[in-house]
């Protein structure tokens, strides 16, 4: 059973294009306690009537927090631990050592984070690892997978100390 964190992990979404994918996001963070940041612009209105189909029996357990630009988003949080995930980025996700409180920031479905968001020197950049020649994963899959496996870290104790044999 998954317990509550003292200090709830913080998915951040910058500029989400599609509702569903934030639909299910807000889900996930409504069964894994994590809270939710909105980064304006974005691609539909949080009342989208999608965005509510995805979550809808949730929507009151999500904490939502809805920010005009990243710049007010960091203004808010400036001494938090960023993991930027980018499908660009060299550092695997399996290589990060999340704690309570990170905030994992995601980039929108169409162009991922912009540039200079990934070079600014707001967070660490790490990407989740994937077959070569493939461009992505769908966002909601990659919060997902990035989720829970700060969750396991943060829960367990530590990341995983064991590589699967080589097959």
């Amino acid at each position: 059973m998954l317990e509550p964190l003292a200090r709830p992990l913080h998915l951040v979404l910058v500029s989400p294009q599609i509702p569903p994918n934030t639909g299910n996001v807000a889900r996930l963070c409504a069964v894994t306690g994590s809270r939710l940041i909105l980064v304006e612009p974005l691609g539909f209105s949080i009342a989208d009537r999608d965005l509510k189909r995805a979550g809808l029996d949730y929507w009151d357990k999500v904490f939502l927090k809805l920010y005009p630009t990243y710049a007010a988003y960091l203004a808010d949080f400036p001494d938090a631990r960023r993991w930027l995930f980018s499908a660009r980025a060299s550092t695997s996700l399996y290589a990060a050592r999340f704690e309570p409180g990170d905030h994992l920031v995601f980039g929108s479905e169409v162009t991922g984070l912009p540039a200079e968001l990934m070079e600014g020197g707001s967070g660490q950049a790490v990407t989740i690892p994937m077959l070569p020649e493939r461009r992505s994963l769908n966002l909601s899959t990659s919060v997902g997978i990035a989720t829970y496996e700060a969750l396991r870290q943060v829960q367990l104790g530590g990341p995983a100390r064991q590589t699967p044999p080589a097959s």
